[in-house]
């Protein structure tokens, strides 16, 4: 194992470089841009050799940092990642280079500091590795409050139509969420020896009574970030206001914090209450499924839409998630993983879309796909891929997610699985009033409409559609990355695979 500070440096590196890029001249947005898009590929080239390093048959938590922080709380500086969040922290490395490439030009027309924008992406993706390769739960609970912070300001500041009122509820749903978590984050050092390290609070012994009611706190938080219904309704508004590269940053990676947060704080720590509060989770994560794809069919921005999408996806991460079982945990973080490249993806054309026609209304576009049809057949891909089209990748989590839910609850799957139809649905027709049909008269006057997929453009979409596909066909780099952080959760959990799911038959059956 390196001894180099992989953890440390990739928390800290985009921080620095935030701070620099943010000092640069304003009448210099082209130099912030290569700054920023250099910085990000810094952090990829890093990420790639932690990946490398990473023994899937290892220590479950590997690059383990730890600092004295706040001796007087038992509060540390510590930083590792099992599987399950090293796979988080590669999704991360990956799309900012492509976001910061795709918002070549977002900033561009807002009257802020186009510097100000590419440090706040920078800022975020600090954040974001540092909330998942936190070990200390009160290094966690920072990370996590304070990412908001960037994001409130790209949604706030550099958004498009009602950006101040969407910064603004994200902002305080999440602070709320967020309020409950340190409120059960205080009681679990009272109540677990005065020590907020992870590994010391997972072997902790606490009452019924208050192992329930600390597991409420977390869950709530989590529920809110995620977001679960009914905690759902700040998703649409911030999704649909932020830039394209904002927003798949905010639906592709942010939003996993709280299915991360579940797997990693609730299950482990309080296995009990997980097991008791299992029904409030299934129930939960089932009514975002079919209540996100009815609502997404009856979106006329394309924005909203595909955020409501996200709603339903990550009922299918929250029911792989209270299943209990190997199978079904792998496919939730595989599909945590597989909907950040197809929703990433997705989100990003959308906003070339929009960036050519001027508006996210379906009803604008219309045969868009004779005037840009390399575009349009990139629209096309994710849009499968968001439908979990057997062959791309988030077939593959979906498929492991039921077929591991069917082997402990049948009705669960079963009621799950009519969101695949429904997802049919709402993916095709928008793809049917956007690129196809009729060509909308307005979209001949706009020259923009008549330049096809750029150069830069490519240069962004291509690295996700090879990985959709890739990961579609072999996940298996992936899962086997994941699966032993799962088994090891599963163990802290005291629980065991269904026979048929472990592959074992006893003697004589």
């Amino acid at each position: 194992m390196s001894s180099f500070p992989y953890l440390t440096v990739l928390t800290v590196a985009p921080l620095v470089g935030a701070a620099g890029i943010a000092f640069l001249p304003k009448d210099k947005p082209e130099l912030a841009k290569r700054a920023a898009f250099g910085w990000s590929l810094l952090i990829l080239a890093l990420t790639v050799g932690l990946w490398l390093q990473f023994k899937p048959d290892g220590a479950r938590f590997q690059f383990r940092e730890s600092y004295t922080w706040i001796p007087q709380w038992g509060a540390k500086f510590t930083f590792a990642v099992d599987g399950i969040a090293l796979v988080m922290v590669a999704l991360i490395a990956l799309l900012v280079p492509l976001v910061v490439l795709a918002s070549w030009h977002d900033a561009d027309k807002s009257k802020r500091s186009v510097p100000a924008y590419f440090a706040l992406l920078l800022a975020l993706e600090s954040t974001m590795i540092g909330v998942f390769a936190a070990q200390d739960v009160f290094l966690f609970y920072v990370f996590f409050e304070v990412m908001l912070v960037p994001m409130y300001f790209l949604i706030g500041s550099y958004g498009g139509h009602q950006k101040q009122y969407a910064a603004v509820k994200f902002f305080l749903y999440s602070l709320v969420g967020g309020l409950f978590m340190l409120a059960a984050v205080v009681g679990l050092w009272v109540l677990g020896g005065h020590t907020f390290d992870w590994q010391t609070l997972v072997s902790a012994d606490f009452s019924v009574t208050a192992e329930r009611w600390l597991f409420l706190g977390f869950f709530l938080a989590f529920a809110i970030k995620a977001p679960f219904f009914p905690f759902h309704t700040w998703l649409p508004d911030a999704g649909g206001a932020a830039q394209a590269g904002s927003a798949a940053l905010l639906v592709g990676v942010m939003d996993k914090v709280g299915t991360f947060g579940i797997l990693r704080y609730c299950l482990p720590l309080f296995p009990n209450a997980s097991k008791y509060f299992a029904w409030l989770g299934l129930t939960l994560a089932l009514v975002g499924i079919v209540y996100g794809a009815l609502v997404a069919i009856g979106q006329q921005d394309l924005k909203r839409l595909v955020s409501y999408t996200s709603i339903a996806h990550f009922g299918f991460i929250g029911i792989g998630i209270f299943a209990f079982t190997t199978q079904a945990g792998t496919g939730a973080v595989l599909y945590m993983v597989n909907h950040g490249l197809a929703t990433g993806l997705l989100f990003l054309v959308v906003g070339m879309l929009v960036s050519r026609r001027g508006s996210a209304l379906v009803s604008d576009f219309g045969g868009a796909g004779k005037l840009v049809p390399v575009l349009a057949g990139v629209f096309f891909i994710a849009g499968l891929a968001s439908l979990a089209l057997p062959g791309t990748s988030p077939f593959v989590s979906e498929f492991l997610v039921l077929i591991g839910t069917f082997t402990v609850n049948k009705t669960v799957a079963v009621i799950a699985t009519a969101g695949i139809i429904l997802a049919a649905g709402y993916v095709l027709w928008m793809i049917q009033r956007t690129t196809q049909g009729t060509t909308n008269p307005k979209l001949l006057e706009i020259k923009a409409m008549t330049r096809d997929l750029s150069l830069r453009e490519a240069v962004v979409v291509t690295p996700l559609i090879v990985l959709i596909l890739v990961l579609g066909f072999y996940p298996k780099p992936v899962i086997d990355v994941i699966n032993p952080a799962i088994k090891a959760t599963m163990t802290d959990m005291h629980v065991t695979d269904p026979k048929a799911t472990a592959g074992t038959v006893e003697a004589g059956k």
